[in-house]
């Protein structure tokens, strides 16, 4: 599988309809977007957590743009949004597979949890649960989701409590679930699924203005994600791309490919003692010849 690589973030090349096969195996899947490469520049505890996920997909037109700029396309933008409905209807079928949601505010993820099971015909999600906004440092409720959990019998996790929440989360909690087989961090996609949030019309995703939508619906809680720390992005990739170019014309002036005295031919201290000597025996022959004709001039007198 081939890996494209941005600000340092590895992106799996990877088509959804493949993904979807490999996930019979198992897996973690994480879904990067602009504002995971950012916080993942400065996060060691995000980073270290994506490090331990299977799949990393892009979520983010703007990081396909980016990928072709580098010329590393990533074939498709797999959104969790997009994903986690695409998984659910793949294997509606198969018995094996059981949903365990957690995220949202509460209720929410209860009321997803009766929506997904109403499309798909059977009870494909086995347990939902709303958390805190604080779970991730509440110990006591963390030990409570996992018997949740556990005593569910699920065989996949999604999680949506939003970045690096839930990246982290599924770092801290992953092998305290031995029967979680794939686990999600899927984001606001539970909120979609319930109808409590509207997600962005296709055509806006596709120009890439997912994020203006998002903001317009909800500005007090997402304008300094999206104003002040997702334009971070910018910066870093701009002063990237000139770092990478002028360590590339240095390395090229090193070996004088642009120097203008690379057609120059370069004197070694050998060749000057090899031209020297060849100057000394050509003047030897002069005076030789000079002796000679002299000689010659004397005998005729």
């Amino acid at each position: 599988m081939q890996i494209v690589e941005i600000l340092d973030v590895e992106i799996d090349n990877i088509s959804q309809s493949e993904l979807l096969e490999k996930l019979k195996e198992g897996g973690v899947v994480f879904t990067p977007n602009i504002d995971h490469v950012v916080k993942l520049q400065s996060d060691l505890l995000f980073r270290k957590a994506y490090r331990f996920a299977d799949y990393r997909v892009c979520d983010s037109q703007l990081l396909m743009w980016v990928s072709k700029l580098i010329k590393k396309p990533i074939q498709e933008k797999i959104s969790g949004s997009a994903l986690f409905p695409a998984f659910y209807h793949h294997y509606s079928h198969d018995d094996a597979i059981k949903i365990f949601l957690l995220g949202s505010s509460q209720g929410v993820a209860a009321v997803a949890m009766d929506k997904i099971n109403e499309k798909v015909g059977r009870e494909i999600v086995v347990g939902a649960h709303s958390p805190s906004f604080q779970f991730l440092d509440d110990k006591e409720e963390n030990e409570s989701i996992i018997r949740l959990i556990n005593r569910s019998k699920a065989t996949v996790l999604a999680v949506g409590v939003g970045a690096p929440k839930q990246e982290k989360w599924l770092l801290e909690y992953r092998d305290r679930l031995p029967q979680i087989k794939i686990a999600m961090a899927i984001g606001a996609t539970i909120d979609f699924e319930a109808g409590h949030t509207n997600r962005a019309p296709v055509w806006v995703g596709s120009l890439g203005l997912e994020w203006l939508y998002r903001l317009m619906r909800e500005p007090k809680r997402l304008w300094k994600r999206y104003l002040l720390e997702d334009t971070v992005f910018f910066w870093l990739l701009l002063s990237r791309q000139l770092s990478e170019r002028k360590l590339f014309k240095n390395k090229l002036f090193k070996n004088n490919l642009f120097s203008h005295k690379a057609d120059r031919k370069i004197i070694n201290k050998s060749d000057l003692v090899q031209s020297n000597s060849d100057h000394s025996g050509l003047r030897q022959s002069q005076n030789l010849l000079k002796k000679e004709s002299r000689r010659s001039l004397t005998k005729k007198r």
